[in-house]
């Protein structure tokens, strides 16, 4: 079950029932079933102090994912920061809705096993969301 709640912010405007399909057909494409997935959308103070509690970050960012995978099952909860994702849809010149999608995705992508911490996973997790978002 795909989840979607807001903690100090509106509930952006995604078309819940098709979203909820296109994770499930980007997750398929990589081997893997949806499970329990919930995703959080935050304000940046919120994210900040998430980044701070639970992974000792003392930094904004767009999002965060906690991995609960089981074998083939993505299982996980995402928080993503709608004040950054503005910032940086505005940083790159993108439209506002594209961007929140591939911050979406974002987070199945690492649940499905793509990092982009290491020398040159930044170029692998970028192409990743390039294909899942053609695939909207």
């Amino acid at each position: 079950m795909i989840s979607y709640n807001v903690d100090g912010v509106r509930m952006p405007k995604i078309k819940k029932r098709e979203t909820n399909a296109w994770i499930k057909a980007v997750a398929s494409s990589y081997g893997r079933k949806v499970g329990d997935i919930g995703y959080m959308f935050v304000n940046d103070d919120k994210i900040l102090e998430v980044n701070q509690e639970y992974l000792g970050h003392d930094y904004y960012t767009d999002i965060i994912t906690f991995d609960y995978d089981e074998e083939d099952t993505i299982h996980g909860d995402i928080v993503i920061s709608l004040d950054t994702v503005r910032s940086n849809a505005e940083k790159y010149q993108k439209d506002y809705d594209e961007e929140l999608h591939r911050v979406i995705i974002h987070g199945i992508l690492h649940l499905c096993g793509i990092n982009d911490k290491g020398p040159g996973e930044r170029e692998i997790m970028e192409a990743a969301e390039n294909k899942a978002l053609a695939m909207r």
